[in-house]
C-alpha cells in the first residue's frame, strides 16, 4: 500500500530512541523527509544513522528541550530549514514518561515538570506548526499517549493526569480545524518493549521484591495476547495516520496495546 508519504516533511520529537525512533524510522521507510529531536545529540545523531542505513534515506537533527518554549520555537525553525521542502506536514509529539509513583509519594515539583513536559510540550508544538497546516489545507497531528488514558494505572498517577488532558486537547483540535484537512490523533501505546518499560519494571521490581525479568513477565500476561508490544507495531499505525488515506479518521485515541485494555470504547 503507497501511504503517498513521499516528499512529506515530518518533525518527530522525542527520537532518540524507542517509540519516537521507531515513528520516525516508518516515516524515514515510506518516502517522509523526517526531522528528529530530542535532547541529546550523541544518542539523536545515532538514531539518525540507523535509519539512514535501514531505509537509505537521510535524516535530519535538531536537538531541543520541548520543556522550554524558547527551544520550541528554535527547533520548529530549524526543522523548516532543514526539510527540503521547507514544512512539516506531520508532526509527532512523543516525549518520555513522568515519574512512577503514588500520590503521596510525588512531591508538588513534579507535577509542574510533567505538565511541561507532557502537556504543555505538545500544545506549544502545535502551536508552531498549525497556522502552515491551516494555509495549506493539510496537515497530521499524532500525539503518543499512553493506554493509561483509557485505563489509568495506579502507580503513573503524572501520566494518568497529563496525558487525559492531552486526549482532550487532541479531541478539541481535531473539532475545530478538521474543515482544513487536517487531522489530529492519539495513539495509546501499551507495555512495548522500550527504554521506559525497562525502567518501570526495574522500579516495580525493587517495590516487589521480585526481578525485573517477573515484572516483565507480568505486564505480557495483561495482554490477551500474551506479549508485550514493539516499537514497530505502533510505529505503523502512525505511519498511516500520517497518510492521505487516513484522512476521514481523526479525534480519536488508537490503542495499541494487543487487547489490554478491555472496555468496549
Amino acid at each position: 500500500m503507497d501511504l503517498g508519504l513521499k516528499g512529506r516533511g515530518a518533525l518527530v520529537t522525542g527520537a532518540s530512541s524507542g517509540l519516537g525512533a521507531a515513528c520516525a524510522l516508518a516515516l524515514a521507510a515510506e518516502g517522509a523527509e523526517v526531522v528528529i529531536n530530542s535532547r541529546g545529540q550523541e544518542k539523536l545523531e545515532a538514531c539518525a544513522q540507523k535509519i539512514q542505513r535501514m531505509t537509505g534515506r537521510a535524516v535530519s537533527v535538531v536537538t531541543g528541550d520541548l520543556t522550554r518554549p524558547d527551544d520550541v520555537v528554535r527547533i520548529h525553525a530549524e526543522s523548516i530549514q532543514a526539510l527540503p521542502n521547507g514544512r512539516i506536514d506531520i508532526l509527532v509529539s512523543n516525549t518520555g514518561g513522568p515519574a512512577a509513583g503514588y500520590f503521596l509519594d510525588l512531591p508538588k515539583e513534579k507535577w509542574e515538570e510533567s505538565y511541561n513536559l507532557i502537556l504543555k510540550s505538545a500544545i506549544d508544538l502545535t502551536r508552531a506548526v498549525l497556522p502552515a497546516m491551516i494555509e495549506r489545507k493539510w496537515g497530521r497531528l499524532i500525539y503518543i499517549t499512553s493506554i493509561a488514558v483509557l485505563q489509568p494505572i495506579d502507580d503513573l498517577l503524572l501520566s494518568n493526569t497529563f496525558r487525559a488532558g492531552l486526549t482532550g486537547f487532541c479531541k478539541t483540535i481535531s473539532n475545530t480545524y478538521a474543515k482544513h484537512g487536517i487531522t489530529a490523533n492519539t495513539v495509546c501505546p501499551g507495555y512495548t518493549a522500550t527504554e521506559r518499560l525497562m525502567e518501570l519494571s526495574e522500579s516495580r521490581a525493587k517495590q516487589q521484591g521480585i526481578a525485573p525479568e517477573d515484572v516483565l513477565a507480568n505486564f505480557a500476561k495483561l495482554s490477551p495476547s500474551g506479549r508485550i508490544g514493539q516499537p514497530e507495531e505502533l510505529a505503523a499505525l502512525v505511519a498511516f495516520l500520517s497518510s492521505d488515506r487516513a484522512a476521514y479518521l481523526t479525534g480519536t485515541a488508537f490503542p495499541v496495546d494487543g487487547g489490554a485494555h478491555r472496555g468496549l470504547l
